[in-house]
């Protein structure tokens, strides 16, 4: 029986601060506090970003004119956007940004490296009101056929990108003409050029899914 009563003794006994276990929970939950407070100091964390001050074309340079310096928290993703610091030299924007939004990193390059060039095209049809700018549209062409009328029209390019529209009224206030700043690929553009040189009318249809350029 005493051996008996000396384990339970044993076992009621006040943990000792030098108990190597305690001190191990200890130290689990000093890590556990730790690692929450810096979780939520990095979720709480801003950083200094540039967003487009306008809309950035595809094309043009991307300098300090064209931005506006922005906090946001960005976490995990800050490697993907502009920040402070990191705006480079003499780039160039590959992909549109609309106004307000934050510059992705991969979104710039060099000059060189735009395979897209604006072609100018009229069009005297009042286009949907989906077709904006960054949406796209399908070129097609209908060359005259030498008797005072056209052939059958062809789709050039499919899914241009819109880059800029504009609508201006004639002199008289009657007839609206747009013009539409169109993205055409560098393998088409010798095409489209060359049929607005020979006063084929061109047409721009809206397509929703895009599809290549």
């Amino acid at each position: 029986m005493p051996a008996a009563d000396g384990a339970r003794g044993a076992r009621l006994a006040k943990p000792s601060w030098k108990d190597p276990r305690l001190l191990v929970g200890l130290l689990l939950v000093a890590a556990s506090v730790a690692g929450v407070v810096a979780l939520v100091d990095s979720a709480q964390r801003t950083v200094a970003a540039y967003a487009a001050k306008e809309d950035i074309a595809v094309g043009q340079t991307v300098d300090p004119s064209r931005l506006v310096r922005v906090d946001v928290r960005l976490g995990d993703a800050e490697g993907r956007y502009l920040t402070a610091g990191r705006l480079p030299e003499g780039k160039v924007a590959l992909q549109r940004v609309s106004k307000g939004d934050l510059v992705p990193a991969s979104s710039l390059g060099e000059p060189h490296a735009v395979d897209r060039k604006p072609v100018s095209i009229s069009v005297a049809q009042p286009l949907p009101a989906e077709a904006a700018a960054g949406s796209r549209v399908d070129v097609w062409v209908a060359l005259p056929d030498g008797r005072n009328g056209f052939s059958e029209p062809k789709r050039l390019v499919t899914g241009a990108e819109i880059a800029h529209i504009e609508t201006a009224s004639s002199a008289l206030g009657g007839t609206r003409e747009t013009t539409v700043l169109v993205l055409v690929e560098d393998a088409k553009l010798a095409q489209v050029l060359g049929a607005q040189a020979n006063s084929a009318k061109v047409s721009l249809v809206w397509n929703p899914a895009g599809g290549s350029r």
